[in-house]
């Protein structure tokens, strides 16, 4: 399988310019119409996992090949895309027509305090492509329309509006969807995998200088679960593609950058909250993940 695809090799791969905010360490959104990504220079996306988050709107009839599955789709299709699932789209008829908008988690839990992954479009094993009637096509398609007016306006608080548009998508998909339907897990990997993530977001957010992070290792996850952490380890790397070691920084580090950018806590408390014993040790965390000391990030 493919490495996991960067947002640089995506905007390389559409013969697209990097966009400038994407060197500044901070979350990233960006929406287009699918025939514009599709010409000269272009290359076909390859079947592997992505470091970013899509959503698609789909016109016509293609194979979607997601996880272990391939799935003809056809019609009109909403389509959600998490990080930890390998997937891409072969396209079955001639002319290219759709939108797509792509984000970092960082886009949202720099701003609300909660992960992507408690959705179920976007979490193990949960329920990615939406049919759509319609008139559901026409209320979905005008969504991506306001996204492309807003992200060329000078409007201050357009990502505000932005992430308010990704939201109502996500909501909007899951009110179409019977409940009982949402929360089905595939294997018992899969399940394992659900579970360990669902304890380590538990833990967060993080509100007071008081409250700590306590289980920071997969041996304090796989005692909760009551499983060997070994088992624990191989069920989350194939669920999702990382170590548990992984997906614990990653939650650390998103939490982090959420304590910083809306707290007026010293470093040294966000640290001891997030379960670092010294200041310099969340320093060396942080600027390993980030190339930024938690000092200069908060001023960016």
């Amino acid at each position: 399988m493919a490495k996991t695809e960067t947002l640089e090799q995506f905007y390389q791969q559409k013969s697209i310019n990097v966009p400038q905010t994407l060197q500044q360490g901070v979350g990233h959104f960006n929406v287009f119409r699918l025939m514009d990504c599709i010409g000269p220079g272009s290359t076909p996306a390859v079947y592997s996992r992505r470091d970013f988050y899509k959503v698609s709107l789909l016109y016509g009839k293609h194979i979607y090949h997601y996880a272990d599955k391939s799935v003809i789709v056809d019609g009109v299709n909403l389509i959600f895309f998490n990080p930890n699932v390998p997937y891409t789209i072969e396209r079955l008829t001639e002319v290219a027509k759709g939108y797509f908008c792509i984000f970092t988690e960082s886009f949202f839990t720099e701003k609300i305090r909660g992960s992507l992954n408690e959705l179920p479009m976007f979490s193990m094993g949960g329920k990615s492509v939406y049919v759509l009637d319609e008139k559901q096509e026409e209320f979905v398609a005008g969504i991506f329309e306001k996204m492309l007016e807003e992200i060329e306006s000078e409007y201050v608080f357009k990502y505000d509006l932005l992430r308010n548009y990704v939201t109502e998508l996500t909501h909007y998909a899951l009110k179409s969807e019977p409940t009982e339907n949402l929360y089905q897990h595939p294997d018992a990997k899969t399940r394992i995998a659900a579970v360990f993530t669902e304890l380590l977001e538990r833990q967060f957010p993080i509100e007071t200088p008081s409250q700590r992070f306590s289980m920071r290792s997969a041996k304090d996850f796989a005692e909760k679960l009551a499983v060997h952490v070994n088992h624990l380890n191989r069920s989350v790397k194939v669920a999702t593609g990382k170590t548990t070691t992984d997906l614990i920084a990653q939650r650390l580090l998103a939490e982090a950058k959420s304590l910083l950018k809306h707290t007026d806590w010293n470093v040294a408390e966000i640290g001891y909250c997030l379960g670092f014993e010294e200041a310099a040790h969340f320093n060396n965390f942080f600027k390993k993940q980030t190339s930024f000391t938690p000092g200069s990030f908060r001023n960016v």
